[in-house]
């Protein structure tokens, strides 16, 4: 059996967008990532496939909280998951209500169709993780990265040869090579996602596996496109900003703008939406305003 298995949770009925990464091992699997509560389903079925059930899943390591890469690990945790996330994002998988509270005012009356149950981590089945921790699962070892730039909570995690890279390592529709760039606020930092960009490049890896979507072979052309994108959004933010946009100015502006990246990336209207899907234009123009506001408007006054 390989030792990296993604498995393809389809997201909204989108095939190749969010990833859950089945680990198998003597006593059962890890996993990398569970996905949201809305794609449980899809998960069971996706583990059935290979032999597995929930109650298998002995190991699950989160990236970051963020509800499309950590919805279910609650629910897999109840059926005897041991869960490992950035000590910054614990004490809210303890207790979900501040975050779930947040993401309701941003999704309103479609938070429950898009994203599922989140149900808290019980103490005792959670482990906090910081900067170059590593656990060791059977014959498992993975090694935990701090990753800031589009969380303060995101870990990246190298195992063998393959960094798995959450979303710091940006979004990648399948059969692309087109890197884009989820930024929700509120921690985006480009100045910290470009370091952090820098850290992977630098490890030892032949292979990449973002959360959206994919395992990947060419980690170094990979992360240069991200920082490709990356300078190219900075770029952009720098004509855009300073005339203090209205959000709604904003978002239209942004969204124009990647509608325009994707054609000239050959992306079909069909892998565009897609996209959509998991990394909003809307949301990363609210990260990109309060960015603005908060990192280089308050760096340009001190």
């Amino acid at each position: 059996m390989e030792s990296i298995i993604p498995l393809d949770l389809n997201f909204q009925g989108f095939p190749g967008v969010i990833a859950a990464y089945l680990l198998p091992h003597t006593h059962g699997a890890a996993l990398v990532e569970s996905g949201p509560g809305s794609t449980q389903d899809a998960l069971q079925n996706a583990l059935a496939v290979h032999g597995f059930l929930p109650a298998d899943i002995t190991d699950l390591f989160l990236t970051h909280i963020h509800l499309d890469h950590a919805g279910a690990a609650g629910w897999l945790a109840n059926q005897g998951a041991h869960v490992y996330v950035h000590e910054a994002g614990a004490p809210h998988l303890l207790d979900p209500t501040k975050l779930l509270a947040s993401a309701r005012r941003i999704y309103g009356e479609h938070m429950d169709a898009l994203w599922g149950e989140f149900l808290p981590v019980p103490a005792d089945r959670l482990t906090a993780l910081r900067d170059e921790d590593v656990v060791q699962v059977g014959r498992l070892c993975l090694r935990a990265l701090d990753t800031p730039g589009h969380a303060n909570h995101h870990m990246a995690y190298l195992f063998e040869d393959v960094i798995f890279s959450g979303d710091i390592g940006g979004v990648r529709v399948r059969g692309l090579e087109t890197i884009s760039v989820p930024m929700p606020p509120p921690e985006l930092h480009l100045e910290k996602w470009r370091q952090s960009a820098a850290r992977l490049a630098a490890l030892p890896a032949q292979r990449i596996a973002p959360t959206h979507f994919g395992l990947y072979s060419d980690p170094a052309n990979h992360l240069a496109r991200l920082v490709s994108r990356l300078e190219a959004i900075s770029s952009w933010i720098e004509q855009a900003m300073p005339s203090n946009p209205a959000p709604d100015q904003l978002e239209h502006a942004y969204t124009a703008w990647v509608q325009e990246q994707d054609r000239s990336a050959g992306l079909s209207a069909e892998q565009s939406q897609a996209v959509e899907s998991v990394n909003p234009a809307y949301m990363s123009a609210a990260g990109i305003q309060r960015y603005w506001q908060k990192i280089r408007q308050a760096k340009a006054e001190t």
